[in-house]
């Protein structure tokens, strides 16, 4: 019985449902999508889930998703595929956006209206959250310089030098 109940705790502890606390909306020829965010406002480095929700469902549709940096690079183009958490819908699971600045999301949507290309445009992401990313790596390399010093400690107290 305990070892049912442990080996089900995993499962059900890692589920947690999609909450999306801010949606836009994008055109994108006679296809109206709507675009939903677990975090608002966003920020460069944090994870959140991304839903995307074309009117009339996603049965008989596809679709790929372009992401465009504040730079001007694109990313690869990515099927969308449904939300591994929210299956109603498309979406991204847990995923960040590196940099901040104004960011753009292309789709191409293809359905029973035929293909079309829409973009949602200036999605202001804001800097990273907390300290800067060297400052927490290094902080974080503390315990682990630590431990190498107390180790070679250990090893010389307890293989001394042979004379």
């Amino acid at each position: 019985m305990l070892g049912l109940l442990v080996a089900s705790a995993g499962t059900a502890a890692a589920y947690q449902p999609v909450t999306i606390v801010h949606t836009e909306h994008v055109q994108a020829g006679p296809y109206a999508l709507t675009v939903g965010f677990s975090e608002w406002p966003l920020r460069a480095m944090q994870s959140l889930d991304f839903t995307f929700t074309p009117d009339g469902g996603i049965e008989g549709k596809s679709g790929e998703l372009v992401q465009i940096q504040p730079d001007g690079r694109a990313y690869r183009g990515e099927p969308l595929s449904r939300h591994p958490r929210k299956r109603e819908v498309w979406g991204l699971d847990v995923r960040s956006l590196e940099k901040q600045g104004t960011w753009t999301f292309r789709f191409t949507i293809d359905g029973p209206q035929g293909e079309a290309t829409g973009e949602l445009r200036d999605l202001a992401v804001l800097e990273q959250p907390g300290p800067p990313l060297a400052l927490s790596w290094a902080l974080s390399t503390l315990p682990l310089i630590g431990l190498v010093v107390f180790l070679g400690y250990a090893w010389r107290r307890t293989h001394p030098l042979r004379r």
